[in-house]
């Protein structure tokens, strides 16, 4: 039996439309040409399938009783279609992004904002995990892809990496320290106070333990907390002086603190990860894409913890505070 899903379809209009004429207009389809196609479906199925007046075209029964089951599966397969190309151009479906612990309550959710207003009908859903937890994640396809900071060369290995943005470490004290005096500050400063900064689990730690071996204050000892604002309250009481990521991007100290950018500078990047040589989703790319568009948005458009950063002033040392 040698049926086609074009003569299926145009059946079916026949059917609903009860007209060779309207389903002709909407197959852009000359009448003799639908009717025939109707009379090939007829022959190759041996049976009648309409009744034909010069007035109407009514169902047999058999041509009923066909269009009640195709036209469902026809129905079903436009729907199915339909819903793969909507997937295909990332506007549907759900998306899983596994990201570290401190970008998950920063930059992230301003990015993930900006996707649902371009995307309503995709659901992003996110993983906070340590920064370990999600280079394992994104290697085995538990999750379709990662946000993490200060990616290295052995973490990256089967890894494809996208750099967002890069931070600059600063040191954050109570603006009553004796730092907060001094117009510009060196590591070497640092190297009789009490550090506190973040842990592994941020994806923080690495670039720090580089700059203090860089100037050799490795090994001192140190606080290392897994989320900002733990590293923030212990710098208000004066536990010690904070080395963290600071820019606009970044949750922002408070009124009570200050933070001076550390020279010579260390960056802290933050990265999208996928696995190597492995294509996404179509919508996976599609959120992929706009997290790195929002990245590289001016900076003004985001804001941290209570407000955006600002220099103070030209001579004070590029202190920063919040307004």
């Amino acid at each position: 039996m040698n049926i086609s899903l074009h003569q299926l379809k145009v059946f079916v209009a026949v059917a609903r439309q009860r007209s060779f004429t309207r389903a002709a207009r909407e197959f852009d389809l000359t009448q003799s040409a639908v009717s025939r196609c109707v009379r090939e479906l007829e022959d190759a199925i041996q049976l009648r399938l309409f009744d034909r007046t010069t007035r109407q075209v009514e169902l047999t029964t058999a041509g009923a009783s066909l269009e009640r089951r195709i036209g469902r599966l026809l129905d079903e397969i436009d729907i199915t279609l339909r819903e793969g190309r909507a997937a295909h151009e990332g506007h549907t479906g759900v998306v899983v992004i596994a990201s570290n612990l401190v970008l998950s309550s920063s930059w992230l959710p301003g990015g993930l904002a900006r996707c649902a207003a371009a995307f309503p009908h995709l659901i992003v859903s996110v993983k906070d995990e340590p920064q370990s937890a999600v280079l394992a994640s994104v290697e085995q396809g538990a999750v379709d892809f990662g946000v993490v900071s200060d990616l290295d060369s052995a973490q990256g290995v089967g890894l494809h990496a996208q750099v967002l943005f890069s931070t600059p470490l600063h040191a954050v004290f109570p603006d009553s320290h004796a730092l907060a005096h001094r117009p510009a500050l060196a590591w070497a400063a640092l190297e009789d106070v009490a550090l506190v900064t973040l842990n592994a689990d941020a994806g923080s730690r690495a670039a720090v333990d580089r700059a203090l071996g860089t100037h050799r204050m490795r090994g001192r000892p140190m606080q290392e907390l897994g989320h900002v604002a733990a590293v923030l309250r212990m710098v208000e009481l004066g536990l010690g002086v904070g080395i963290l990521p600071i820019d606009a991007r970044w949750p922002a100290p408070s009124t009570r603190l200050v933070a001076r950018q550390l020279l010579p500078e260390v960056t802290l990047t933050t990265v999208l990860v996928r696995r190597k040589n492995r294509s996404l989703r179509p919508n996976a790319e599609a959120v992929w894409s706009q997290l790195f568009k929002e990245a590289h948005a001016p900076a003004a458009a985001w804001s941290g913890a209570g407000g955006r950063i600002r220099v103070a002033a030209a001579d004070d040392g590029a202190m920063l505070r919040v307004p």
